[in-house]
């Protein structure tokens, strides 16, 4: 009789153990795109099987269809091992249609939702999902959920999807965080950058998805001819057919899958094996999620094997070799949610979203000039606005990294100068006009050894709009602040 693997564990907090393969329940959402609506007893009973192989963690979303449900129905059942389980959800709240501040309430609310789905007093861990950062409010959400973890109802919480400058940021405003969500695999390496690099210095774990790119890391795509793209039967696919096009193409996909291969017969084991074992072995990867069509097909055994796999030099360098003909995935982690190109399955936002409304508050003058106003006390004291538009032309104000009378990232210049240049985006988007309308920028640092890492987050914010630009020191208006940024745009250029 075959003797079980052991399944590897990561201690992702003090009171949290995660098993490093979790079942992931998005395509629960797609089993019911149709309109159909799962047997809740038929699904819940199928997640035991994975519990009894030890594969105790389960991740799902506020919108992955009745995914939440299914977990507290299993939660009620109570099999055996239902103690042992962690069971992880997401809030992907919806887009903010006005400017109306963010209160408390309204997340504990989307908050309990899914604590009475769930059937539970307290989630496991609660990952947050923000649409844009040049809306503010993301933070005011954050501290909200970092109000109900102190309560208990949250154990601990994570991120999804999230770029390394706004994780930065979010640490660097006091909310306690211990994981983000990308995604992850031999051909996206993004989460092997500098936000692995950033995870590692600041004791965060990844948890990785897309490891088997939707399906298409699999023997039955090797050495097959390139798929109908718009004919693929799930949304998966759909995704990931988007991220082989980006990553170089068919032919290119071919070679890694032909690594994979070799690395798996050399082994005995299945090419979503190595491709599993692969994003494993990388730095600060604490779990991946693979995925489960619960009462459909499940992959258990083949999913324990990874933990006897070993992947050696020989291994590493083919899957290298393969690899390095690729076209890296654009942008940081999360990016493919923000910006063109698009890849989620639409090939936009349109399945997740349908507008997002204006950051702030705008006034009209009986002249014409458009005002937006993000709400802090200097604005209301000194009698300016965060931004004026008249005509095509706009005119930014002095801004410091500051939301609601709060003081961001009080100590890390890099954080600040990020969060300055969201606010001066929030207000630009509320005047109709976006960052690469951007003419001119002047910076100003309270102490000039920060200057390099000031103007390094401008180049990296502004490498494909290149404004004028001035930097110099100044003594700036609060002890909190280490810079503050003005900014003019010409609209329709």
């Amino acid at each position: 009789m075959a003797v079980q693997p052991a399944v590897e564990r990561f201690h992702l907090a003090p009171d949290l153990t995660i098993a490093r393969i979790v079942t992931g329940l998005w395509q629960v959402a797609d089993m019911e795109r149709r309109g159909s609506s799962l047997d809740l007893d038929t699904t819940a009973a199928a997640m035991a099987a994975y519990c009894e192989a030890g594969l105790t963690s389960f991740d799902m979303a506020d919108h992955y269809g009745s995914a939440e449900d299914i977990a507290g129905r299993w939660r009620q059942l109570d099999p055996p091992g239902t103690n042992a389980a962690q069971l992880f959800t997401k809030w992907v709240p919806s887009p903010f249609i006005d400017p109306a501040p963010v209160t408390q309430s309204d997340v504990r609310t989307a908050v309990q939702r899914s604590l009475d789905r769930l059937h539970s007093d307290r989630i496991d861990l609660l990952q947050y999902h923000a649409w844009r950062f040049d809306d503010p409010r993301w933070l005011d959400h954050l501290w909200a959920l970092e109000e109900l973890r102190r309560e208990g109802c949250i154990r601990r919480i994570g991120l999804t999807n999230f770029d390394t400058a706004h994780l930065r940021i979010t640490l660097a405003s006091g909310i306690e965080i211990v994981s983000n969500q990308v995604c992850c695999s031999v051909i996206d390496s993004r989460a092997q950058g500098r936000m692995s690099e950033f995870c590692a210095s600041h004791n965060i774990a990844l948890l990785a998805y897309g490891t088997l790119a939707g399906g298409f890391i699999s023997p039955r795509w090797l050495n097959m001819p390139e798929p109908d793209w718009d004919a693929l039967p799930t949304w998966s696919a759909m995704k990931y057919g988007r991220f082989i096009r980006a990553a170089g193409g068919w032919g290119a996909f071919q070679r890694v899958l032909r690594a994979l291969h070799a690395v798996a017969a050399r082994h005995d084991v299945s090419m979503p094996n190595v491709a599993c074992r692969y994003v494993l072995d990388q730095p600060t990867v604490a779990a991946i999620i693979v995925g489960a069509r619960l009462g459909e097909r499940e992959h258990i055994a083949d999913n324990l094997r990874v933990f006897q796999l070993a992947l050696d030099a020989n291994d590493r360098a083919t899957i290298a070799e393969a690899t390095a003909a690729l076209v890296p995935i654009p942008g940081d982690c999360g990016d493919e949610y923000r910006r063109a190109p698009f890849l989620t399955a639409s090939g936009d936002l349109s399945h997740h979203v349908t507008d997002f409304g204006a950051p702030f508050e705008v006034q009209t003058g009986a002249d014409g000039r458009r005002v937006a106003l993000t709400g802090t006390t200097w604005e209301k004291l000194a009698g300016f606005g965060r931004a004026v538009r008249v005509g095509n032309r706009i005119l930014v104000s002095g801004t410091t990294a500051t939301h609601r009378g709060k003081a961001i990232a009080r100590a890390d210049p890099v954080a600040q100068t990020h969060f300055v240049i969201d606010k001066i985006a929030g207000a630009l988007r509320s005047l109709g006009a976006e960052l690469n309308d951007v003419v001119r920028t002047r910076l100003f640092v309270r102490d000039l050894t920060h200057w390099e890492a000031v103007a390094r987050v401008h180049g990296e914010r502004f490498a494909a709009i290149l404004p004028a630009n001035t930097l110099v020191q100044g003594g700036l208006v609060g002890d909190e602040f280490l810079v503050e940024m003005e900014a003019e745009a010409v609209v329709g250029r």
